[in-house]
């Protein structure tokens, strides 16, 4: 199994780099204000693509923290049920 993820990410090593090859002609990116930015092609798309990924980590990790934060509060409600003797195992909301 070792043997598969290295093997994996050397094949998509060799594919990223194919791709920087195939793309390094210069593109000039322009920013606000008149400011400009001449870099590969590869670059610009491999920033692209890691800002993007980023953001969407960020909306996930936001996303995660609530329902981690949603379910230890569930947790806590639960246990404090059954400490005040409320809730019972033949309870028929607790059935699984």
């Amino acid at each position: 199994m070792r043997f598969f993820g290295w093997a994996l990410r050397l094949v998509l090593f060799l594919l990223l780099l194919v791709f920087a090859a195939k793309n390094s002609e210069s593109v000039t990116v322009r920013f606000l204000f008149g400011s400009s930015w001449p870099s590969p092609l590869s670059l610009v798309i491999l920033i692209a693509f890691a800002t993007g990924a980023a953001f969407g980590l960020a909306v996930s990790l936001a996303a995660l923290l609530r329902h981690r934060r949603d379910a230890a509060r569930a947790r806590r409600e639960v246990l404090a049920l059954h400490e005040s003797g409320k809730a019972s195992d033949d309870d028929p909301a607790h059935a699984g």
